[in-house]
């Protein structure tokens, strides 16, 4: 990121974005899972929104830096844009760095937690693991077999696809915002200024919804009701969009919404896909594909504004959007009904019928396909 700034033509920028995409791409998945490592599911959804929310206040706080770093203009003989790479991305190498000599993966790792905490945390992740030994420091061998379990199962796709459509709304506001914003009257800068409030009003949304979800260790009305209000965001700002200078509060108040129910919707996939994963190894891979299959998302949402509508409201970007949160809605409850399903099936097979047929070892060892184990909800 940082070496954007020092960019000369159009093959040495795109050179920086790959690169820039290939070492971020395990960031956030990686993230997602250490936190699972550390947090059981009480506490997870929160955790991730916290984690999450850094997205929603970046892309607040971007505007307001965008606003003054910009002003920067011809220093050093660079572009105000150059010095937003530069000195942004200046500031993540620093952390990053630090992050690796501060940042352990797991409990045991850990140098400030007692050892009565340590083994009261493992504890905590053996039972989220179907009461399966860890020893301390070893690694689980990979088994090619949990791959074919995790990408033939059709509930990784419905829940990707609720991703896909939050990651959607979120790249196509957040390269758009600033023009949506322009195209109501406002200047270059007052546009980036007025960028701000979405972002906060959606950290916030995501804060309280996933506190709510954790509570009340139920994700699906988690994921519908803010992927509904992004429906209603979207339903309001398609029709008005095309006057959208004699509209401005109602298309302002249709942004807000988008933004208010799209941020919660990530944490919230995200804890319930790590939920449904028993096996420590599954998980990782779970929470990975869920991630990499749903921001996928972003591709579409960077074009679906067309500049050639520009003039017209972007009809076609709001109508994909509205269409998507329709559709991630249905998702939703038929994962839902999916879960539901498979434990009520579980539910009428009588326990020791099925300890007379397996052992405690083989029960573990098969996870979340264990006749035991119960989805989450």
């Amino acid at each position: 990121m940082t070496f954007t700034g020092l960019v000369h033509n159009y093959a040495g920028l795109m050179v920086c974005r790959v690169l820039l995409g290939v070492a971020e791409a395990g960031f956030f998945p990686g993230a997602v899972y250490i936190i699972t490592r550390w947090y059981d599911q009480k506490q997870l959804q929160l955790r991730i929104a916290l984690f999450y929310c850094a997205s929603a206040l970046s892309g607040a706080f971007s505007g307001l830096l965008a606003f003054a770093i910009v002003k920067m203009k011809g220093v050093g003989g660079r572009p105000g844009w150059a010095w937003i790479f530069l000195l942004e991305g200046a500031v993540t190498v620093l952390i990053g760095i630090a992050t690796f000599f501060f940042m352990p993966d797991s409990p045991e790792l850990s140098k400030w937690l007692s050892p009565e905490e340590k083994s009261y945390l493992m504890i905590q992740r053996a039972i989220k693991e179907g009461g399966k030994k860890n020893v301390e420091g070893e690694a689980e061998k990979f088994q090619w077999k949990l791959v074919w379990e995790l990408f033939s199962d059709y509930k990784l796709y419905l829940q990707a696809f609720i991703l896909f459509t939050a990651s959607a709304a979120a790249y196509g506001l957040k390269f758009t915002m600033p023009s949506i914003t322009k195209s109501m009257g406002f200047t270059s800068s007052q546009a980036q200024l007025m960028t701000i409030p979405p972002y906060v009003i959606g950290a916030i949304s995501a804060i309280s919804f996933s506190k709510l979800s954790d509570k009340f260790q139920w994700r699906m009305p988690f994921v519908v009701i803010p992927l509904s209000i992004v429906l209603l965001g979207f339903a309001i700002i398609l029709p008005l969009a095309p006057h959208i200078k004699h509209q401005i509060p109602a298309c302002y108040i249709g942004v807000i919404l988008i933004c208010m129910g799209q941020y919660p919707t990530n944490p919230a996939g995200s804890a319930w896909m790590a939920g449904n994963a028993a096996n420590d190894m599954k998980r990782s891979m779970a929470v990975a594909a869920n991630i990499a299959l749903g921001n996928a998302g972003g591709i579409l949402g960077s074009y679906m504004f067309l500049d050639s509508e520009k003039s017209k409201g972007y009809p076609t970007g709001f109508g994909i959007g509205l269409g998507l949160s329709a559709a991630a809605i249905c998702s939703t409850l038929f994962l839902e009904y999916s879960y539901w399903r498979i434990n009520k099936r579980r539910d009428a097979i009588p326990e020791a019928e099925i300890r007379a047929q397996y052992t405690d070892d083989q029960l573990a060892l098969m996870g979340d396909q264990s006749p035991l184990y119960r989805h989450k909800l």
